[in-house]
C-alpha cells in the first residue's frame, strides 16, 4: 500500500512511518525510481514520465511501483524536491549580501536551466518537501545582516527567485533559432525597404545594441543587466530598513 505524499517526501526522517517488513525485498526503493524519473524528464520531457514507461524502466511492474511514488502527480513532487535536495548549501563564500543573493539567482537559473522540466510541475506541494524547505532556508540566509523583516526578505527572495526563473524560461531551446540567420540575410533587403524612413529611434536603437553585442540578443547580457537592476531594487529596500 503506498504511503501518503508527506510520508514519501520526508522518507528519510526517523519519524516518517516504514513499510511492512513482510513480503520479498523490493527491486527498487522510491529515491532509485525518482532518480529514474529526473533523468527520464531531462533527457526526453516530462511527458515522457508516465508510470508506464517508468515502471518498465526500472524492471518492475506499475503496480509495484505505484506503492513507492502514490502517483503520477506525487511522482512529480517527490521529483522537485528531490532537485532541490540536491543544491549546494554551503556557506556563502562573501560577507557582501549582493554577491551572496546573486549567488541565488545564478543558482536559481542553473537549476531551471538543468531541468526544464520543472516549470511544467506547478503542484504547490512542492513547498512542504524536505529539499525544497532546506533550499528556501539556505536562500533566506542570503539576506543576513540587511534588517529586512521576515516579510520583506520571503518577498525579496521570491523577487530575486521569479527574475531568475524567467531568465532561464527565456533560454529554452527553440528549434527555430537555427534559422534566424538565414532569415534575416532572406528578409533585411525587403524589411528595410518596408520601414523606410519610419521607426528611427528602434533602427537607431537597434542597431546600437546588436553592434554593442555582436547579435540581435544576448541572453548574457540581458541577465546581467537584469540582475543587477534587481539588487539595486532590493538595495533600496535594504537602505529603506
Amino acid at each position: 500500500m503506498a504511503r501518503e505524499l508527506i510520508d514519501l517526501l520526508w522518507r528519510g526522517h526517523p519519524d516518517a512511518p516504514r513499510g511492512g517488513a513482510r513480503g520479498p525485498r523490493s527491486k527498487v526503493t522510491t529515491s532509485q525510481a525518482v532518480d529514474a524519473a529526473i533523468t527520464l524528464a531531462d533527457g526526453e520531457g516530462l511527458d515522457a514520465v508516465t508510470v508506464r514507461r517508468l515502471a518498465a524502466d526500472l524492471g518492475i511492474s506499475a503496480m509495484a511501483l505505484y506503492t513507492h511514488v502514490g502517483s503520477r502527480d506525487d511522482l512529480l513532487v517527490l521529483m522537485v524536491d528531490a532537485v532541490r535536495a540536491g543544491q549546494d548549501r554551503a556557506p556563502y563564500p562573501s560577507d557582501d549580501w549582493r554577491d551572496r543573493v546573486r549567488l541565488v539567482a545564478e543558482e536559481e537559473l542553473a537549476l531551471h536551466t538543468t531541468h526544464q522540466w520543472l516549470f511544467d510541475v506547478t503542484d504547490q506541494r512542492t513547498s512542504f518537501g524536505p529539499g525544497t524547505i532546506a533550499q528556501y532556508d539556505h536562500q533566506l540566509h542570503a539576506f543576513d545582516a540587511t534588517n529586512l523583516d521576515d516579510v520583506a526578505r520571503d518577498a525579496a527572495l521570491t523577487f530575486v527567485v521569479d527574475f531568475a526563473r524567467s531568465a532561464a524560461r527565456s533560454r529554452r531551446p527553440d528549434p527555430r533559432a537555427a534559422d534566424i540567420a538565414a532569415v534575416w540575410s532572406s528578409w533585411n533587403e525587403r524589411l528595410g525597404a518596408y520601414l523606410g524612413d519610419d521607426f528611427p529611434l528602434a533602427r537607431r536603437v537597434g542597431a546600437a545594441a546588436g553592434a554593442a553585442m555582436n547579435t540581435s540578443y544576448s541572453p548574457a547580457a540581458a541577465w546581467r543587466f537584469g540582475l543587477d537592476r534587481v539588487l539595486d531594487a532590493v538595495q533600496s529596500l535594504v537602505d529603506a530598513g
